[in-house]
């Protein structure tokens, strides 16, 4: 394969940054963030090296779980904008060089969608069975519920029919009835319509219980034979309708260990989802950073599926909008890391989870979030950014839930960090204060420091598009004897890099054989100034600071690139 075939599977080496369009910036001064301010930024995502813009719900609806609770999977929220500012954000953010995917959500509508509106009406309505309905009382589904801190179970009793309606999430999230081909179709024509919009694919939430057929059993007539066919409808739906600049994509949201995963890419056939968030990898990194101690992440990059073929690929990230879950891990490994990166109880969400951002974390240690988010980049697969993750920003414990996350981005030290020019009483959410407030962190003070951490992860965005190996490549763990350190080697045709990161607090030094590599070989460093030799053994050593990390490019003769 040429450098110049990439871009027809351009997801493979992607920045994908996620918005939540209420909090990025107000451009009418009503407090809450819209369409045109998020336009306004775009050049912004730019210049950090951001190529694919994912935006969170901004579908009309009561917002009890952040929009994702949707009253109208065609609608744009009239507090946000209009379709019309929906196309002109999609046309400046191709016309400055990045796609858009939005959320996709097919597991569960609002209760105030027209659909269940209809469905509660009575038991003969024609939308009864876009629904999952039971006319027994329910076991006991405690241990069921995503929200247990909010939901005593997943059934929930509809006085006017007398049936219980199935809800995996809030009760005010009625899970739809995938098994019933009138709704596969109505989301497909959803699908189709965003499309036409110009949107360059989905973030599809929620993507296990959408086709969890074992809860469907006994309760609906149209049970699917295989579940996994409508993933691959969709998927099929998703070729036939993109067109224009490139293929659209499907990002699924699947927390379940690699070996459950490569079912919802499509096994070998890789049919179904075009990526998947890596859930386990992500959990076992924290697990490593709180130990400093790399086993952990070397045990997830081993267990990852490598028969997936070219198409199929891993969304990396750090922190996301929701919490972070630990629910992969055994206890004992979720209660090390809860402990270490959540020690009072207001860190910590539904038992299993942290709703912090990651430099509160690490309590604000400049080394060691660079060091991390150079990890997030290095890392096999495509990095994913939350927004405000380039400037630093941390939680808001005041914000319920998981919304201490999804504070309004700062983007100077001005009144509501620059957010809105409303009264701080009228914004969507509370500003974060503090040490992190925007007197101390914000974007514009990011961008005059050659230091902060936005320079620095907008150079770790400049050197991943530079190195297309990092997605497309395969990779090995290598050989040292350093606990703290993660060594990995991937190649891709002839381009080949060396990746070493330190967890560790201790500076080490770290030997090295590349055994299918001439003795004389440059392996130059893509982060300095620095570079390293193969001996006649092949061998060479790199020291690596506290929390140090070197990008290695092995130099080829024929090598185009500059360094």
């Amino acid at each position: 394969m040429r450098i110049t075939e990439t871009a027809d599977l351009w997801y493979k080496n992607a920045i994908v940054y996620c918005i939540d369009p209420e909090t990025f910036l107000d451009s009418d001064g009503d407090g809450i963030g819209d369409l045109n301010g998020l336009a306004q930024r775009v050049d912004y995502l730019a210049e950090i090296g951001v190529t694919c813009l994912w935006l969170m719900p901004f579908y009309p609806s009561p917002r009890r779980d952040n929009g994702y609770d949707i009253a109208d999977m065609y609608g744009v929220d009239p507090r946000y904008g209009n379709h019309g500012d929906f196309v002109e954000l999609v046309r400046i953010a191709h016309d400055r060089g990045l796609r858009v995917i939005i959320d996709l959500v097919i597991n569960h509508t609002s209760d105030q969608h027209p659909w269940f509106r209809k469905a509660r009406a009575s038991k003969d309505n024609p939308y009864r069975d876009f629904y999952v309905w039971r006319s027994d009382t329910p076991p006991d589904t405690s241990e069921e519920s995503m929200f247990p801190d909010s939901e005593n179970g997943i059934w929930t009793h509809d006085e006017k029919t007398g049936e219980w309606y199935l809800h995996h999430f809030l009760h005010t999230q009625p899970d739809l009835n995938t098994a019933n081909p009138q709704v596969r179709d109505a989301i497909a024509k959803t699908m189709g319509f965003w499309l036409q919009l110009g949107v360059d694919g989905f973030r599809v939430d929620a993507v296990p219980f959408a086709i969890n057929q074992t809860t469907f059993e006994g309760h609906d007539k149209n049970e699917l034979e295989e579940p996994h066919d409508y993933l691959r409808s969709l998927r099929a739906f998703l070729a036939r309708r993109s067109s224009g600049n490139g293929a659209a994509i499907m990002l699924g949201e699947v927390n379940l260990p690699h070996e459950e995963q490569l079912t919802f890419f499509g096994g070998s056939d890789g049919d179904q989802l075009t990526m998947q968030f890596d859930f386990y990898t992500n959990q076992k990194t924290f697990l490593a950073l709180a130990r400093q101690d790399a086993a952990p992440l070397i045990e997830a990059l081993n267990s990852r599926p490598k028969d997936i073929g070219v198409e199929p690929q891993y969304a990396n990230f750090l922190r996301n909008h929701d919490e972070l879950t630990l629910d992969l891990l055994p206890e004992d490994e979720q209660n090390e890391v809860l402990d270490t990166f959540g020690p009072e109880e207001e860190h910590r969400f539904a038992g299993r989870g942290l709703r912090r951002r990651l430099p509160p974390m690490f309590d604000g240690d400049p080394r060691r979030l660079k060091m991390a988010y150079s990890l997030l980049f290095a890392l096999p697969g495509t990095p994913v950014l939350f927004y405000g993750e380039e400037i630093g920003m941390g939680e808001n414990l005041e914000v319920d839930g998981r919304e201490a996350v999804r504070t309004p981005m700062q983007w100077t030290d001005e009144k509501n960090g620059g957010f809105s020019s409303a009264a701080p009483s009228k914004l969507a959410r509370q500003v974060t204060e503090g040490p992190y407030g925007p007197a101390h962190v914000n974007a514009a003070d990011c961008r005059r420091n050659k230091d902060s951490l936005l320079h620095h992860i907008t150079r770790l965005a400049k050197r991943y598009r530079e190195s297309p190996e990092l997605g497309w490549g395969d990779y090995a763990v290598l050989d040292q004897p350093n606990p703290s350190v993660l060594a990995h080697h991937v190649t891709w045709k002839d381009r080949s890099m060396v990746l070493l990161h330190n967890l560790g607090a201790e500076p080490v030094v770290v030997p090295l054989t590349l055994e299918e590599e001439e003795p004389g070989t440059q392996l130059l460093d893509l982060m300095s100034e620095e570079s390293c030799e193969l001996d006649q053994d092949s061998s060479t050593e790199s020291q690596l600071d506290g929390y140090g990390y070197r990008w290695l490019r092995i130099k080829r003769a024929d090598d185009p690139r500059l360094v």
